[in-house]
């Protein structure tokens, strides 16, 4: 970096403690502020009205966005809203929205990922409730979907074939992917499906980004970036000495190994912010192929970042 001072970023994050039990907190929600190198707990999640089947199941928080005011924070199966100082105003519910992950705002809508329906979910800002609907499917090896309207009981079936955990909407259209897609799919005119790269097993966060697409490599413990022409960067996510590490050891298929990468924010066209497992925030410079920082949250190996964005009030 040069020697200018550069104003660093504050964020909001939210975590989830995979593997805990009945009675712990299983996630929360954090201010990180990179230019104090300190991140703050706003939220304690511990409500015991979840299904605790599974290694994550329905625990913590997830995907953030904002309009306005107004804080949308998904968990499994409810969109919470909360104002400026994280306290929550109202929440929102509808049957078709099981084990959401990451969300979005575009245009007066939040567009949801349904992971356990294999789809998408909108939410309209201004009647203030879920009126459409996508679900992916691949039948005979081409990817195809329909539109559905989830204030109506019919609809798809609760299926997880693809593991949707990202979506991001802007004028070109919707894209979306999952752990199992195997690609970043976007969704364009006539709701036409089709692929728009190939992404590897295990990605989080997958997304457009300059000339090419972002993403959590997660099964390769880094970011990656690839533009258009195949030239790829990354950025290796950061691991502590396994003495450090409170509960290092444990079955890995219960929790969210070390270096686990997801959340994934664009701060500008130079850096980025990216989580890891155990809670930690990395902040990268494109520009110098450099790691700026990281902030720690927790030293647990069960509590993993979910959700990431730039704070917007400050």
């Amino acid at each position: 970096m040069s020697d200018e001072k550069v104003k660093l970023p504050k964020l909001i994050a939210t975590s989830v403690v995979r593997g805990s039990q009945q009675g712990e907190s299983h996630g929360g929600v954090f201010t990180v502020d990179f230019d104090k190198q300190e991140g703050t707990q706003h939220v304690d999640w511990n409500t015991n009205e979840i299904d605790w089947a599974g290694r994550g199941a329905d625990r913590g928080l997830r995907g953030i966005a904002f309009s306005g005011d107004d804080i949308f924070i998904a968990a499994s199966d409810e969109l919470f809203v909360y104002d400026r100082d994280l306290k929550i105003v109202r929440s929102h519910k509808n049957r078709h929205l099981k084990h959401c992950h990451e969300i979005v705002q575009y245009e007066g809508r939040i567009f949801l990922t349904s992971t356990g329906f294999d789809s998408l979910l909108s939410f309209n800002l201004e009647t203030k409730e879920f009126d459409w609907g996508f679900h992916l499917q691949k039948p005979y090896d081409e990817w195809s979907g329909h539109t559905f309207d989830p204030r109506k009981q019919s609809g798809p079936r609760p299926v997880n074939d693809f593991h949707i955990n990202m979506v991001h909407v802007d004028k070109t259209g919707i894209y979306l992917s999952g752990l199992k897609t195997g690609a970043m799919l976007h969704i364009g005119n006539q709701m036409v499906v089709t692929e728009v790269c190939n992404l590897p097993p295990g990605t989080h966060n997958a997304r457009p980004w300059q000339d090419g697409v972002l993403f959590n490599d997660t099964a390769a413990d880094c970011v990656r970036y690839v533009d258009r022409g195949g030239t790829e960067k990354a950025f290796k996510i950061h691991a502590y000495d396994e003495g450090e590490i409170q509960f290092s050891g444990i079955d890995d298929s219960k929790i969210a190994r070390q270096a686990f990468g997801r959340g994934l924010c664009p701060i500008d066209e130079r850096f980025i912010a990216a989580g890891s497992s155990p809670s930690t925030i990395t902040l990268y410079d494109f520009a110098t192929n450099q790691r700026v920082g990281f902030v720690n949250l927790s030293m647990d190996i069960r509590n993993a970042i979910h959700g990431l964005e730039l704070w917007p009030y400050d």
